[in-house]
């Protein structure tokens, strides 16, 4: 059994907290998206002007992580004015459930979309339960 306690005042510091964190780090983040299937989860990580050779995905103990770095070289004659675009050496980590084969992870890069795709191991996949029926022999009194 899980008990909370409902305080108005935290809750609305953590939702501003949240949105200012999530502001400052939007940035610095890699953008990802998750899908769950029957056989396998695939995992969509956005790295925009990535060179494919600076990226990492390593597996331990139960977290999988992504490391990638952007950089920009800016020439003798060339004069930066402003930079949004987050330059550097990122990293994300997901927790991945016991219920995923972490031997048999593989990982693609195209077009700037990292995917990895983790196989569900066979004791999670869906599986029909077969009922046994039970022989109706009459009552009789």
């Amino acid at each position: 059994m899980l008990l909370t306690s409902i305080d108005p005042f935290l809750q609305e510091f953590e939702r501003q907290f949240g949105q200012l964190a999530r502001k400052s780090l939007d940035t610095a983040v890699m953008p990802m998206d998750g899908l769950r299937r029957d056989d396998d989860v695939v995992l969509r990580f956005d790295l925009p002007g990535v060179d494919p050779g600076s990226v990492e995905v390593t597996v331990d103990r139960g977290v999988l992580s992504v490391t990638a770095t952007r950089e920009e070289e800016i020439g003798q004659d060339e004069r930066l004015f402003v930079r949004e675009r987050p330059m550097g050496t990122f990293t994300r980590r997901v927790y991945l459930s016991e219920h995923l084969d972490s031997n048999r992870i593989d990982a693609g890069y195209a077009d700037g979309v990292l995917t990895v795709r983790i196989p569900v191991t066979e004791r999670a996949k869906p599986r029909k339960v077969e009922i046994q029926r039970a022989d109706n022999k009459a009552i009789r009194a």
